[in-house]
């Protein structure tokens, strides 16, 4: 009697450790656990660590609650102002509702990474090249918008969204070599202008103060000498002053004649 008993013991100990071992799960810590009965979505969802299922009546599916980086492959379009581009983007995204994420949708990952192509080219029909270029942080929330609306429903939550790159047509960047070249040199020549500018203003104040100082002109014209002087000991520098030059111009010019002498 005692040994049908330690067999009984023996046997449903086995059959207990079959039964636990057929019911056992292990939910990871960054995943979350969906019960399926019978085809039924169970309600609670199950946390990381051990969870039992009945077998053979349950379905355990593991939904991953990291953060994804999903690239968006390039996509080509025209901007509004009719030049054709490329843009890739990034997007940043993680599941907040397990439930939603297995029932609502059939594959969470492919229908974001759909929807981010179908907003990315949105968004490039809709945006000047300008703004693809310098405005990315404005197209990048417009972007995280236009995904996020219907990823809600999915359970996924749009985390960010980030441009990569913008490729442009060879033709496209010769032309914006051509005008950038262009403006440094349009700033070159007011620049150089408007030295010019401050330089007369300054040598037309440096002459009136000369104008009301003769002596002036007579030190600056010594200092010239002694720079010349310095520089080349072999050349003589003799002042000559204008007001004689004009004089013998003066003289140079023929006398009209009076009538009397005609």
């Amino acid at each position: 009697m005692v040994e049908d008993l330690l067999i009984a013991a023996a046997a449903a100990g086995t059959a207990g450790l079959i039964y636990l071992a057929a019911a056992a799960r292990i939910v990871k810590q960054y995943e979350r656990g969906v019960v399926f009965r019978l085809g039924r979505l169970r309600g609670q969802v199950r946390q990381p660590g051990l969870a039992l299922v009945v077998p053979g009546v349950d379905h355990l599916r593991h939904v991953n609650m990291q953060i994804v980086t999903m690239p968006v492959p390039a996509q080509e379009g025209i901007t509004r102002d009719n030049v054709t581009v490329r843009v890739d983007a990034v997007v940043y995204f993680k599941v907040v509702d397990p439930s939603a994420a297995v029932v609502n949708v059939e594959d969470y990952r492919f229908a974001v990474s759909q929807m981010a192509q179908t907003s990315l080219r949105s968004i490039i029909g809709k945006s000047d090249l300008d703004d693809l270029l310098s405005d990315r942080e404005k197209l990048n929330q417009g972007l995280e918008l236009m995904i996020d609306s219907p990823a809600i429903g999915w359970g996924v939550q749009i985390d960010r969204v980030e441009i990569k790159d913008v490729s442009l047509p060879d033709t496209m960047k010769r032309s914006m070599a051509r005008q950038a070249e262009a403006d440094r040199e349009r700033r070159a020549r007011i620049i150089n202008a408007d030295a010019e500018l401050q330089a007369s203003k300054k040598l037309a104040e440096a002459a009136q103060q000369m104008a009301d100082t003769p002596s002036a002109l007579q030190l600056r014209l010594l200092q010239t000498v002694v720079a010349v002087a310095a520089e080349k000991n072999s050349t003589l520098v003799l002042p000559f002053p204008v007001e004689l030059l004009r004089f013998l111009e003066r003289a140079q010019q023929p006398v009209p004649q009076r009538p009397e002498e005609r």
